[in-house]
């Protein structure tokens, strides 16, 4: 070992040192501020489902490639970074000898060939992702960028030192080469080699160039262990665990998507029977209330803006975020911890639970971190704005697009219940709406006993359960579809469908009662479980002695079909439900149902965030209008899983557009740009939302929403009156 090789072995291992007791202590702290959050049991079911899903999301990179380049760029830089940590290690022995590397493997042509090659597209991958960072930077011109808010410096320092690592693992290769100490071939490492070329015969170039390597990998080590909230650096440790640890492992897409996490208290279901605010959590008051595995979401954001470039609220000016509600989380939580880890914190009367002895060393920062609201404006000091938190739609784009799988609507309806039922503070206008729910069963305030109005005039009998036993399905009409104008269209049309296709089906008639969706949403969880009970017995009565499978419900509302589906196991109601447009689906496929005359005219189709992104039925609507019109679909460009919503979901149906542009006004302009003269829609709540837009853009006479039932009667039915356009106004 000569006297440079004693030097660099020296300081390699001093910055090591450092570098690992750093990330050592900055680990410790991450795990006990995540062990803060609140249990989370049904976390740590099906371990083997949870890492089939974590390696395939993991190394197949299956929703980063959802952005192609970026994606395919991602993957290049996340096998370098695992691979080449390999070349890492053996710089620890090129310190000490310029010759040496790994033992066993390292002199294996195939590891030099797959290094060499991970490393070249590594570099490829690592100059697109800086390529397209600066051409997304926020203060870019043109408008929002996915980034605005993100910590920048830490997005640049990340990537540099990912290029530099490169650089340096072919810079140590190139004066192995140079020296004529390289075991590798020409053939297999052809890089190695012409970087070696270029380089001088200096025999302690590969101990020094090994250093700077270990350097500028330590370096990032330190940096990113003085910033345990560098999303940006820990995410490619922490994703695997927040992937495996997911709320629905098996689910194709975003495990936050469909059925909302249940109201839970100390990691267990709340009992509405026996709760009581001052010993059971209703929902999340401070950020110590959320599970551990929330915490474990705002640590592992990444601060890509993903969910922030899809999220229909921020694209129309409103202050919501994903991304930013998430690192506000983040950052307040890590800020907090000393005065929680000190045994601060507020219980559930809003009593201090630490003494002045505990609290007496912490500096006022942290104490003061400790005192702000979780939900409160600028003058309060508030973690969350309201306005942040009451103009999510739980669309779910976010959770589509996280590449980490950040169960983004789940928190924010956690953050609703709380403020709903302890602090009954939310919008104004949306109390009118769970008034009626509460007294008439039915958000519009409808009385009960107009419930089967909308079969008057039909040429056939709508059969009700109890009259008769022998029916297929039970359809749920729902709320929108018994009482708005517009709805009660598509209501009789999927009747008359079903009754042309020979289906045995019945209805509940005035049993039924609100599925509780904008409830549960909005978050009065004591009204939602208050319906969906009632409903459940009432289903549960009307399928007695029938097995699951044979407990089919078809709905038209993709909120009923959700909450009915996904949600109502939660309170001991299995049934096999399905939308309208599948079951219309199976009967054209089938030939029970025979299209005759095809629709004319443009037509594009607006998916339902419920019926799509939430539940994946994306085929069955585009194949009844397939079947029903002529010449092909017009797509609109945000379609499928990335459909721009139409504003009405999360209860928003009810609630004032104040700020910004109205979304359904964004998407309406979208749909018109097509050409197409119909947009066909699967859900009530877009068709009056879409409707709303059209008319306010004045081209009520030019493009007409209607859903895809409707237009399959016309071709089915030409004859068939279809009492007008859909453009009858809103009730209530």
């Amino acid at each position: 070992m000569g006297s440079v090789q004693i030097v660099t072995t020296i300081l390699a291992a001093a910055i090591t040192a450092v570098a690992v007791w750093l990330a050592v202590r900055a680990v410790l702290k991450m795990v006990a501020v995540i062990r803060l959050g609140q249990p989370a049991p049904e976390r740590f079911t099906d371990k083997a489902a949870r890492a089939r899903t974590m390696l395939v999301e993991t190394a197949g990179h299956t929703r980063m490639l959802k952005w192609g380049v970026v994606g395919a760029a991602h993957w290049f830089v996340m096998v370098g970074f695992v691979v080449l940590s390999l070349l890492v290690l053996e710089a620890y022995f090129e310190v000490v000898t310029p010759t040496g590397g790994l033992p066993i493997i390292g002199h294996w042509t195939i590891f030099g060939l797959a290094t060499e090659i991970i490393t070249v597209l590594g570099l490829i991958g690592i100059l697109v992702l800086m390529v397209i960072r600066l051409r997304n930077r926020p203060n870019r011109p043109g408008g929002r960028s996915r980034f605005t808010g993100s910590t920048m410096w830490q997005g640049y320092f990340v990537e540099w030192i990912v290029l530099l690592v490169l650089i340096f693992g072919l810079v140590i290769r190139g004066f192995k080469v140079a020296t004529d100490h390289f075991e590798y071939p020409l053939w297999a490492t052809p890089v190695s080699h012409a970087v070696g070329a270029v380089l001088p015969d200096w025999s302690d170039g590969a101990s020094v160039a090994a250093l700077i390597k270990i350097a500028i990998s330590m370096t990032w080590l330190i940096v990113i262990s003085l910033n345990v909230t560098m999303g940006v650096a820990w995410h490619r440790f922490l994703a695997f665990p927040n992937i495996f640890f997911k709320r629905e492992p098996a689910r194709p897409a975003g495990s936050g998507l469909g059925a909302l996490r249940p109201m839970t208290s100390q990691g267990k279901p709340l009992d509405f029977e026996e709760a009581d605010p001052e010993k059971d959590q209703f929902g999340v008051a401070h950020v110590e209330q959320f599970s551990w595995k929330g915490l474990l979401d705002f640590s592992t954001c990444t601060e890509c803006g993903r969910c922030q470039s899809q999220c229909p609220a921020w694209n129309t000016g409103k202050p919501l975020s994903p991304k930013l509600l998430v690192l506000s989380l983040r950052d307040h939580a890590y800020a907090k911890a000393p005065y929680l880890l000190a045994g601060g914190g507020k219980d559930l009367t809003g009593e201090e639970k630490a003494t002045q002895a505990q609290l007496a060393h912490l500096d006022v920062l942290s104490l003061a971190e400790g005192d702000k609201p979780l939900i409160g404006d600028a003058e309060s000091g508030g973690v969350i704005d309201p306005d942040v938190l009451w103009s999510c739609t739980t669309c779910g784009a976010c959770v589509e697009q996280c590449p980490v799988d950040i169960e983004h609507v789940d928190h924010i309806v956690d953050m609703r219940r709380y403020q709903v039922l302890i602090e009954s503070s939310f919008p104004s206008e949306a109390g009118v709406m769970l008034r009626n729910l509460e007294n008439k069963g039915n958000p519009w305030g409808a009385p009960q006993n107009t419930r089967e109005d909308w079969t008057k005039g039909l040429d056939f009998e709508v059969p009700r359960v109890g009259e008769v036993e022998d029916f297929e399905y039970l359809f749920w009409v729902g709320c929108a579809g018994a009482f708005e104008d517009r709805a009660k269209k598509t209501t009789r049309a999927v009747a008359t469908l079903l009754n042309e296709a020979g289906v045995k089906f019945a209805i509940l008639g005035e049993g039924e009662t609100c599925s509780g969706d904008p409830a549960r949403r909005i978050g009065n969880e004591f009204v939602f479980q208050m319906l969906a009970q009632q409903n459940v017995e009432t289903l549960n009565e009307a399928f007695e002695g029938r097995e699951k499978a044979k407990r089919k419900i078809v709905a038209t509302c993709p909120h009923c079909f959700n909450t009915v589906g996904n949600e109502y196991g939660q309170l001991g109601g299995e049934f096999e439900v399905v939308h309208h447009t599948q079951l219309l689906a199976h009967l054209v496929a089938t030939g029970k149902l025979t299209p005759v005359q095809p629709v004319d005219g443009g037509v594009t189709y607006h998916d339902p965030c419920y019926l799509g992104r939430h539940n994946r039925i994306f085929a069955a609507p585009r194949e009844v209008l397939g079947d029903a019109i002529e010449g092909d679909l017009t797509e609109m460009p945000r379609n499928s899983e990335r459909s721009f919503c139409c504003g009405a979901g999360g209860a928003r149906m009810w609630m004032e557009e104040k700020i910004g542009k109205r979304i359904n006004v964004d998407r309406v302009e979208e749909a018109m740009a097509t050409g197409a003269k119909t947009v066909a829609v699967g859900c009530p709540f877009c068709s009056t939302m879409l409707n709303d837009g059209v008319n306010g853009k004045g081209a009520g006479e030019q493009v007409e929403v209607i859903d895809v039932a409707s237009v399959l009667l016309r071709s089915v039915k030409p004859e068939q009156p279809q009492g007008g356009r859909e453009t009858a106004p809103v009730g209530g």
